[in-house]
């Protein structure tokens, strides 16, 4: 068993690092957040500054590109210290607040399904302040390093000021670690043949998806959206009301989102075979680009004006040492020690959430496709439970064995952390783990009830059926009280 501790890091103030931390402190922990942003958030924080563009393609996915924003001439420090987020002018939650709620935190009353970024980062801010998170959260402070020597964990932060320009470096000697910083930073960008070539002709016409704001500028233009997942379509029913055409190639994900969701002027097309040869012009000249798009059934685009990169991001895990990242592995080669290799999915955690060989590591919000608020609050209430001592992690072997078990079942890459249709179940197991270890006499944790359950099943029936999040947006309310 794992004894009750009583220094814990929680990398990242997002949902899943307030929500942890909370349960932690609940338990008596003593909790330290730190936060590279100015404020709690995560990736519902706008900001209007724009990031780096990645590399074309991405190279070393489990060192998030530092190696290039490193050697990025005069760039801004700060912004190399806390880059911006994905966030863009109209982000709204795709799953309803109703099925977001915190059970240490209420939405208000009169809180419509679906709201802008500003409402979900407030949320969770205020989370943070109800449960005296805040008072415990470093901001603009990154996490540099993170070691272990012993039984001790060891960080390495540096805490930006903004008044001199500097960072201030500091060490923390801790005995639990928590990453709970989310998967959305280090932009995938695919290794298509001449991508590269175009974004170096053009590079303000040539974008990855995180860097998306708003339309303005895209009035009047061919639009190529690469990636049929939700940012995607995001963009594209974004700029069709003032773009003359969009296509979206996708090479036929188990994630695509219908072509019914295209705006009018929107067109699916497969996936791309090459970019070719340009022949003329610069970023800075009007007009279309002027080269061609061959698809891989051997149709061919032209007069594009933008390419809009939405392929997603990269698992990226920079503070931790070498060791722990090998790009030169292929992931089904991964040994029982690595976390990241292509940066497609993170390897040898239990459950998604402890790093196996060693449990005092620790992560949270790392599966995709759930209610992820309520689903990353079962994670923060298991990780409490277990760094507490009420709780402890199977053997080794067991979880060794479950995790290999996992993977013949959902394979490698993002679909091993996918709980489509899993995560009612998943959250069920958790808390009959976490309620092995609780005494007779206190209240046992629960999943998710009965009725919230029928109430998310009508709600993503009529999501699906209306075909859009606008639509979805007037669908019937079920009540959770």
């Amino acid at each position: 068993m794992i004894e009750r501790v009583r220094r814990v890091a929680v990398i990242g103030a997002g949902v899943s690092g307030v929500t942890t931390a909370a349960h932690l402190k609940a338990e008596g922990l003593n909790v330290t957040v730190f936060e590279r942003a100015p404020v709690a958030g995560g990736v519902w924080i706008l900001d209007s500054r724009m990031p780096h563009e990645p590399t074309f393609p991405s190279v070393k996915p489990s060192l998030a590109d530092s190696v290039f924003y490193n050697s990025v001439e005069n760039a801004d420090p700060y912004l190399l210290h806390a880059p911006p987020g994905p966030a863009y002018e109209t982000l709204t939650n795709n799953v309803a607040t109703q099925f977001l709620e915190l059970s240490i935190n209420s939405w208000p009353a009169d809180t419509p399904a679906f709201v802008r970024h500003n409402v979900l980062a407030s949320y969770i801010q205020d989370t943070a302040v109800k449960t005296g998170v805040h008072e415990d959260t470093l901001y603009n402070t990154a996490v540099r390093n993170v070691s272990k020597a012993g039984d001790t964990w060891r960080l390495e932060t540096a805490t930006w000021d903004k008044t001199t320009g500097k960072a201030t470096e500091n060490v923390w000697d801790l005995d639990f670690v928590v990453v709970a910083s989310g998967h959305y930073h280090a932009p995938r960008v695919p290794a298509i043949p001449g991508l590269a070539e175009w974004k170096k002709a053009w590079p303000s016409r040539i974008q990855h998806s995180k860097s998306y704001r708003n339309p303005k500028g895209f009035e009047n233009q061919t639009i190529l959206l690469i990636g049929g997942s939700a940012s995607s379509i995001d963009i594209a029913k974004e700029v069709g009301p003032v773009a003359k055409k969009v296509y979206q190639s996708t090479r036929g994900g188990f994630m695509d989102t219908p072509e019914s969701w295209l705006p009018p002027n929107g067109v699916r097309v497969p996936g791309i075979a090459s970019f070719g040869e340009l022949k003329n012009g610069t970023s800075e000249s009007t007009g279309a680009i002027d080269g061609k798009v061959t698809l891989v059934d051997g149709q061919v685009l032209e007069g594009i004006d933008r390419v809009i990169v939405a392929t997603g991001y990269h698992f990226t895990l920079p503070f931790f040492p070498p060791k722990f990242h090998r790009d030169d592995v292929p992931r089904e080669e991964a040994d029982g020690k690595i976390l990241v290799t292509d940066g497609t999915m993170l390897h040898n955690l239990h459950k998604d959430i402890f790093y196996i060989p060693d449990p005092t590591l620790a992560f949270t919000g790392v599966p995709f496709y759930t209610a992820t608020f309520s689903l990353f609050e079962f994670q923060a209430i298991t990780i409490a439970a277990v760094f507490s001592g009420q709780a402890r992690t199977p053997a080794k072997d067991e979880m060794i064995a479950e995790y290999q078990e996992r993977i013949k079942e959902k394979g490698y890459g993002k679909p091993f952390h996918t709980l489509v249709g899993q995560d009612i179940q998943y959250a069920k197991e958790l808390m009959e783990w976490v309620n092995l270890g609780r005494d007779p006499s206190t209240k046992k944790a629960d999943g998710y009830s009965a009725e919230w359950i029928a109430a998310r099943d009508e709600f993503m029936m009529t999501y699906w059926e209306r075909g859009s999040k606008e639509n979805s947006s007037t669908a019937k309310e079920v009540s959770l009280k």
